[in-house]
Formats: structure tokens, sequence, C-alpha cells
């Protein structure tokens, strides 16, 4: 089975020598091109990119909709943050070895069971991994065995995401309520704001992009994704074939939600802040929006539109911050009515190509079928 074909061979390439280069360029120089903010923003983007990733694997290549990626993602970043916020100890502001500061002014007399261990840096990365992948898992199992499927799948996924945006806004639940984690210090005994930690998160994020398109054109080159295009074309074939195409959603879905929250977990640092506005329906449905201006189906298109998408809002929501969404939603329409490959289908339809004819073709006449 080959994976290095030459579309990743390009990406790996561009991927190295850009990420080298920005890293570099931002240690050794550090001019306003290569900025920490710059960097950092960098950083962020490449994360989006990671969860349109995850979003155009089940939509774009198993052809269900889901609009609550965004949880996973949130859950790999609380996950993290759980970490992070240990690590401050008593250098937080009512000086508790054991409490993060807001649970200190909640009135939490002890940690929560499902905080402990969450000072332990490999404890972390099991739970960034655990968290999304098991809820992923039940929600799938539940939804696809039942045959729930197309806009229906879509309304109950983006019903998930907002049922946990509004339990990770209450103060009881031990995840800091409105206000989230944030006021980060130390990664591993290194500091957050430093220049090298900066770069570091950077670099981490480029490598996990990378690997993650690697190991989803691994699994859709596999007799696994043979079943994953099979289902999204003609699912009831595939069902009379004898597949379990429940089992191959499942396995896929579950996939797709663990590479999505361990775009989160680097998301956290390299934002300084996680709170309940993540599992917000909206942020799923910007990051659908990306997966559509970049054409689902092709994971390249999903990273491009991630960063295009981002950028733009970046810009367009200081400047213009009551136009932005009606841009991005008027461009959603647009490529979904006349280029659902994305901009460069929408190219294709407003200058198409003009195919010349082959003057050595011969047209094959059907025989003449007589009357009688």
């Amino acid at each position: 089975m080959r994976i290095f074909d030459r579309s990743l061979t390009i990406f790996t390439l561009v991927m190295a020598v850009g990420a080298g280069t920005i890293i570099i360029g931002f240690l050794a120089f550090g001019t306003p091109i290569f900025s920490q903010f710059t960097v950092g923003l960098l950083g962020k983007y490449l994360c989006f990119a990671i969860l349109a990733l995850a979003i155009d694997l089940v939509w774009g290549y198993m052809g269900v909709l889901s609009l609550g990626h965004g949880a996973f993602f949130a859950l790999g970043g609380y996950a993290f943050g759980m970490y992070l916020m240990r690590q401050i100890g008593a250098q937080g502001v009512y000086g508790d070895a054991v409490l993060p500061d807001f649970m200190v002014f909640i009135g939490f007399e002890t940690l929560p069971w499902y905080w402990r261990g969450s000072q332990h840096f490999l404890v972390a990365v099991l739970l960034v991994i655990l968290a999304p992948g098991l809820l992923a898992l039940v929600f799938g199992w539940t939804a696809f065995r039942s045959r729930v499927s197309g806009v229906y799948f879509s309304i109950i996924s983006q019903a998930l995401t907002y049922a946990l945006s509004l339990a990770f806004y209450l103060n009881a639940l031990g995840f800091g309520g409105n206000n989230g984690f944030t006021d980060f210090k130390t990664i591993l005994g290194y500091d957050v704001q430093e220049k090298g930690m900066t770069a570091a998160l950077f670099g981490a994020s480029a490598l996990l992009l990378w690997l993650a398109v690697l190991s989803s054109r691994y699994l859709l080159r596999s007799r696994l994704g043979l079943a994953v295009l099979a289902i999204r074309d003609n699912e009831a074939r595939v069902r009379f074939a004898g597949y379990k195409v429940e089992n191959v959603q499942v396995a896929v879905f579950t996939f797709s939600a663990i590479i999505a929250g361990l775009g989160g977990a680097l998301y956290v640092p390299q934002a300084g802040i996680i709170n309940p506005s993540v599992f917000a329906p909206i942020f799923s449905i910007e990051m659908v929006a990306c997966v559509a201006l970049g054409g689902r189906g092709f994971m390249y298109g999903a990273i491009i539109g991630a960063f295009v998408v981002n950028y733009a809002k970046s810009r367009l929501s200081t400047e213009a911050p009551d136009l932005w969404p009606f841009i991005l939603g008027f461009l959603f329409i647009l490529t979904t009515v006349f280029g659902q490959g994305g901009v460069f289908a929408l190219g294709r339809f407003i200058w198409p190509r003009k195919v010349k004819a082959d003057p050595f073709k011969t047209v094959k006449e059907e025989p003449h079928k007589g009357v009688g």
C-alpha cells in the first residue's frame, strides 16, 4: 500500500520547510515577521487545521456531517488544561499547592476525584486521548447502531456540543465555569511564555498536523478506508454485501474525535485560555464552513480552508465584526450550491476549461435495430 505519493511528498516538504523557516527565523532573528505573537497565531491556525481535517474525515470521506466536532476539540483542550492548572501550584493567587485558584474561590475543599493524577504529563496525554475518544465511541455507537444518519445525525451532534457547553458553564462541575482555565505558568517545568516554548508548541502543532494527514491517508487506503468510501457512495449496497456498516462508522468517528482532541490539547497553551465558548455550536459550524470552502473529500483543501477562514476572521472580526458572519455564510452557500468541491471547484464553474475535440477519436455507431 503506497502512502507517500506525489501530493504527500509535496505536503511534507512544504510543512518541513515552512515550519523550519518560521522556527529558525523566530528564534534567531525575532523580526516583526516572526514575532512571538505571529508564531503563536500560526500555531493556533495549525490546531484549527487539525480539527478541520478530523471533520473532513467523517464528512468528506464517510459522508456523515458532524456539527459537534468542536466538543471533541474542547474536551482535549480541557483535559490538557487540567494539567496546566495543576502546574501553577503555589504560584497561584491563593497559594494553594493542590487546588487551582478558581476552586479555592468557589469554595472547593478537596480536589474532585476526576482531577486526581492530572498533575502528571503522561496522565494528561492519556486523558486527552480518552476523553474525546470515549465520548465519540459511546455517542457514535448509539447513533450509528440506531441507523441515525443525514440531517438527523447533524442535529443530535449539534445538540451534544450544546449540552456540554451548558454543563461546563456550571461552577459546581469543577472546570472553572464561565471563565474556564487561564493564567498558565509552565509545561514540563518550562515557562509557557518563553520563546523556546512558543517555538516548541508551534513545531509540535505542525508535526501533529503532518501525522494526522499521514495516518488519515493510511486509513483511507486500507481495507477499512475502502469500506468508508463505499459507505459514503452507497450505504445500502455495503450492508447488502454483509459488512457491519455501523462498526466502520464508529471506528472512523472515534479516530477523528481523537485527532480533534489532540488538536485542542495543543491549542490551549498557545491560546492561553480554554472556556465553554469552544463548546458553542457556532464554533463547530465555522469549522465545517472551513472544510466546505476548502473542499470536502480533499484533506489538503480542508487545511487550506482552515487557514484562510481563520485568517480572514482575525482580520475582519476586528475591522468589520458585524459583517464577518454574513461573509462566511455567503461563501458557505456559494461553495455549497455552485462548487461542492470548495473554492477549487467553484473556480472551475466560473472559468470552465475548454476541451478540444480529438480528431483521431472515432465514434462507435450502434447497430441498426430493425422493426419487427
